[in-house]
This record gives C-alpha cells, structure tokens and sequence, in this order.
C-alpha cells in the first residue's frame, strides 16, 4: 500500500530551523516527484517546494525562497524540507505530496489539483 509520513514538525521560535521528512512506504521515489504543502486555519492549501523524481529539478513558493531547501535521498527513500529563518506566517500543517512522473519526463509542480497521494501532515507552530 502506497504511504506518505511526514515528521518532524513542532514548535520553534521565529528565526529558528526544523527540518521535516517525508517517508515514502510501498512505491518508490524514483518514479514520482514529491511536494511539500501547508495549510493555515481557515486557508487554503498552498504549495511550499517540489523536487523532481530524479530530484535535480526543484522549485519553491516565492514566499520560502532563501529560507527552506528541498532534498531527497533516494536510498531512504525519504524527501526532506529544511527550513530556516522561520517566520510566524509558517505556521501551518505541513503535507508532502506524490504525483507520477512518466518516464524520461520531468515534472515540477506547485498545483495542489495535480497530486495524487497525501500524507497525514505534520504541524508546524513557530511563536516565541
């Protein structure tokens, strides 16, 4: 059965780092590129940083540019979102997500509508 766990989240003062992991069970990353997502209260779901299935693709929200890096280990089988800097407007549950890559296809992709797997999600509170 194809699985997604995220892990990693918590609490963290503003200017702190957490770094949260996405592990994948029952299918492997080599055929899927995965997203990292997060939802406020009363929001809607947001893209945060995608990494292809090969993982020399990436792509990240505007809003997390020089602060989170996206990276993947393929022998784990494990896809991490290292966030830095972090900011209040974090906050937020964080979900990472899969969708199939075709081979010899290169897939980057913010757009929630487009994934195929979830995870659980795993929350994120950043308050001093």
């Amino acid at each position: 059965q194809l699985q997604l766990v995220e892990s990693g989240g918590g609490l963290v003062q503003p200017g702190g780092s957490l770094r949260l992991s996405c592990a994948a069970s029952g299918f492997s990353l080599d055929h899927y590129a995965i997203g990292w997502f997060r939802q406020a209260p009363g929001k809607e779901r947001e893209g945060v940083s995608c990494i292809s299935s090969g993982g020399a693709n990436t792509e990240y929200a505007d809003s997390v540019k020089g602060r989170f890096t996206i990276s993947k280990d393929n022998v784990q089988n494990t896809v991490y979102l290292q966030m830095n800097s972090l900011k209040p407007e974090d906050t937020a549950v964080y979900y990472c997500g899969a969708v199939t890559t075709p081979p010899l296809e290169i897939v980057t992709t913010l757009k929630v509508y487009e994934y195929e797997y979830w995870g659980q999600g795993t929350q994120v509170t950043v308050s001093s």
